[in-house]
């Protein structure tokens, strides 16, 4: 898992069926001070995510596939959650 903020919405007219219904987000991966670190993933949202949020990501194609319920679902990252804080140690 790692956390990452929305940058934009992917559209694509052509694609597999499992992504029929799907919104799929363009997310910036970002580092322990919350700024962006240079790298993206596109990731099925769901959460109804949007735009400058930050979110928490599972970057896994198993788990993925069970946060979808589709065990053969050509998927490998997902948002699970909204952050609402961050809290870091001393």
């Amino acid at each position: 898992m790692f956390l990452g903020r929305v940058t934009g919405t992917v559209v694509s007219t052509i694609q597999h069926p499992f992504y029929f219904g799907r919104r799929m987000l363009l997310v910036d991966r970002v580092n322990e001070k919350l700024e962006p670190d240079g790298r993206y993933v596109i990731a099925i949202d769901a959460v109804d995510a949007g735009a400058g949020e930050l979110v928490l990501l599972i970057d896994e194609g198993n788990s993925a596939r069970q946060v979808t319920g589709d065990p053969g679902g050509p998927v490998r990252a997902v948002i699970v959650g909204v952050v609402d804080e961050v809290h870091l140690g001393n």
